[in-house]
């Protein structure tokens, strides 16, 4: 697929107006994408587990502007968990821009955008990955109103084409439980367009894998991700970096299917922090963690050393830590959470979730 193709050619149906609903989950990535070319295009492969429990939900309405209306770009009111959030406005309007080629009729109407989370926002979880790819789906709904031949595969990979221009890793929050993003030998179908389900089988022993985040530093970060991407130009260790994702990329593969638990520990806390000595090696530099991730690290090895135990760590591009671990030490886990973590958490809040089967289409 290229990006012509996913240019909408004329609309076969004629849709006045609609409302539409969709919930889409957060992911958080084993091999990390760290830097972007242009027009959102990932600078290395990346591959994610889709989480369950964390989602955004998106209801659009939507109804067709007059023609005077559509001199006028775009259109759109936003709620955020029932109250406007202006400062919200400036990124989905970027958004639509970004977009417009691949659905015209964005200017057609005019949207009600109504986006809750079921997770704090700026809590360390990939909300933009969520919220993108909720929009994105619900903007492929109207895009199947007007054009009924659109077929499942198609509406699929359109909505993480068009996730991506709205935040990178939204577009592996479309499918689950595996998503892969970014071109690759080992994953033929894989696109640096949209996201990929993982096609392999994997072992047994990653089926219901756990994730349980362990909410830091629930405080907006002092640097945002698109800076820190744009750092990666003219870094010093970028280009051994992108050979390294796609390396892991390849290792993290033949792992999931042999059920290597110690080398999964190994390649996913190695990855995480790689990211973050790209934040502290970049100029400027930044650090993302604080004391008591480090903290938390500790004490995980710790507790690995003296159990045995498969429980492992990833970071995000935050201070939140997010635990991994087979569901048959889900018991064990909490326990060492509620007597060891929590201390270390803000307010002592964690959320604990699992993989999950990508986003699904709600009744209205």
């Amino acid at each position: 697929m290229t990006e012509n193709d996913f240019v909408s050619s004329r609309y076969i149906e004629n849709q006045i107006e609609g409302t539409v609903t969709w919930k889409s989950p957060s992911n958080i990535a084993l091999v990390k994408y760290w830097g972007k070319k242009e027009n959102q295009i990932p600078a290395n492969p990346s591959i994610s587990f889709t989480l369950d429990h964390c989602a955004t939900t998106t209801t659009l309405a939507y109804v067709k502007r007059n023609k005077e209306q559509q001199q006028e770009r775009f259109s759109f009111d936003l709620l955020f968990e029932g109250s406007p959030k202006p400062e919200f406005k400036p990124k989905i309007g970027k958004f639509f821009e970004r977009v417009e080629k691949y659905i015209p009729f964005v200017k057609d109407y005019h949207f009600s955008i109504d986006t809750s989370n079921s997770f704090p926002h700026s809590s360390g979880i990939a909300s933009s990955a969520s919220g993108m790819s909720a929009l994105a789906l619900c903007l492929m709904s109207v895009e199947k109103a007007l054009n009924e031949k659109i077929t499942n595969d198609y509406f699929n990979q359109k909505a993480s084409f068009l996730a991506r221009l709205g935040s990178g890793s939204a577009c592996r929050s479309i499918e689950g439980e595996m998503v892969v993003w970014g071109q690759n030998e080992d994953v033929k179908e894989a696109s640096d367009l949209y996201g990929v389900k993982l096609s392999q089988e994997i072992h047994s022993v990653f089926k219901n894998y756990q994730d349980t985040i362990l909410l830091v530093d629930k405080g907006q970060k002092q640097v945002s991700s698109t800076v820190g991407h744009d750092l990666m130009h003219g870094h010093p260790f970028a280009e051994m970096r992108f050979k390294q994702a796609e390396t892991n990329l390849s290792k993290l593969i033949k792992i999931l299917q042999n059920g290597d638990q110690k080398g999964f520990i190994e390649l996913v806390e190695s990855e995480a922090l790689t990211l973050h000595a790209m934040m502290m090696t970049s100029l400027p530099y930044f650090i993302l963690m604080k004391p008591h991730t480090l903290q938390i690290i500790n004490k995980i090895w710790e507790y690995r050393s003296a159990t045995g135990s498969n429980l492992c760590f990833t970071l995000d591009a935050g201070a939140n830590v997010h635990l991994l671990y087979p569901e048959n030490e889900k018991d064990t886990v909490l326990t060492f959470i509620k007597n060891e973590l929590v201390a270390y958490c803000e307010n002592g809040q964690y959320i604990c979730d699992q993989i999950g089967l990508g986003a699904s289409l709600m009744d209205n």
